[in-house]
């Protein structure tokens, strides 16, 4: 799992057929504090989560395709919840 913040979203005109409708999000991966670490994740967000918004992203392909149920989809990562609190 990963703490990030979302940060931007990237649009494709041309992209495989299981991302049809499916938004993709890119996310600044966080440190143990909620400071960006200088990394970065490209997630698909099954939650409805915006720009700005600290989530929690599972990257790990297996479980991302069980989790947006596509067994055949390209993916790695997913967004899985919004956090509301970090203590």
């Amino acid at each position: 799992m990963i703490l990030a913040r979302v940060v931007g979203r990237i649009t494709s005109t041309i992209h495989h057929p299981d991302m049809t409708g499916r938004k993709l999000l890119v996310c600044d991966k966080l440190d143990d504090h909620g400071e960006p670490d200088g990394g970065y994740v490209i997630a698909i967000d099954s939650i409805g989560a915006g720009a700005g918004e600290m989530v929690i992203i599972l990257d790990e392909g297996t479980g991302a395709r069980q989790i947006l149920q596509m067994d055949s989809m390209p993916v790695r990562s997913v967004v899985v919840g919004v956090v509301d609190d970090v203590g």
